[in-house]
């Protein structure tokens, strides 16, 4: 079993909508040797009322042989009822979590001054995380390497250079997607990549660029991987964002692809 593979529940989100399903969806992750899961866009554990509660998820992991690595919550939840989500994470028995991106009217739309509202507001809400022993992190698409203050500096650099408290869920395919190094990216973060996600790019004859298996694109593994290695990741959480194929079976052949490597 490769011990540091997650699968990003975002891929199989179609297949999360009922317990039942959610259980069958484990069972087929353990199925293929991953030892873990982030949790998101678990239809099955949403709402204010949902099917599954954390304990249940946490039993249902338990008896599937798998640890939630990470998950991604909604940055106002983690703001507004923080203690909430640190019951959360500690009755799933996960020591990270992160959003999938900022609220992009509040946020992203005000530029480099949003981005630093946002790390202003963040930091309170982060060091009581912190204190509870979860960490907080952040996952980049690609609007975030859009120019911030002067011309060469992006949104991006903003979170890297002025959220030291935050860690970076590095995505790899955005991260190419907006004309970025990721090497030098994980060179810059080292100690802040504890979870990343894992993405490859290809480019499709009749799709054009698309997100594909690991393995199945463009990107230097033999470069990022090893970098990631260096800079203390601990989880390297697998996702892919649209599947033109069954997506556990895009699971497999990123897992097949990444047994190679020393993970």
């Amino acid at each position: 079993m490769i011990s540091k593979l997650a699968v990003q529940l975002y891929t199989v989100r179609e297949f999360t909508k009922t317990a039942k399903d959610f259980a069958r969806t484990l069972e087929r992750i353990q199925a293929i040797g991953y030892p873990a899961v982030q949790l998101s866009a678990v239809g099955c554990m949403a709402g204010e009322q949902p099917e599954v509660d954390a304990a249940l998820c946490r039993r249902m992991l338990d008896d599937h042989g798998l640890v939630c690595a990470a998950t991604h919550r909604p940055f106002e939840d983690l703001l507004g009822n923080t203690q909430a989500e640190i019951e959360f994470h500690l009755t799933l028995g996960c020591a990270y979590c992160a959003i999938g991106g900022l609220p992009r009217a509040q946020y992203h739309d005000r530029g480099a001054q949003g981005y630093r509202d946002f790390l202003r507001g963040a930091r309170p809400m982060a060091a009581d995380l912190k204190t509870a022993g979860i960490a907080f992190g952040y996952h980049n698409h690609a609007h975030e390497f859009i120019p911030a203050d002067r011309p060469r500096k992006t949104c991006y650099d903003i979170l890297i250079d002025e959220g030291e408290f935050m860690a970076m869920e590095l995505d790899t395919y955005w991260a190419v997607h907006a004309g970025a190094d990721p090497v030098a990216l994980i060179k810059r973060c080292p100690g802040r990549l504890s979870v990343i996600h894992l993405k490859d790019k290809e480019v499709h004859p009749e799709e054009g660029p698309i997100i594909a298996a690991i393995g199945e694109g463009n990107l230097n593994w033999e470069a990022i991987l090893p970098a990631f290695a260096a800079a203390g990741t601990q989880w390297y959480a697998v996702e892919q964002d649209r599947c033109l194929r069954d997506p556990f079976d895009c699971l497999k052949s990123s897992f097949e692809f990444l047994r190679a490597f020393d993970i």
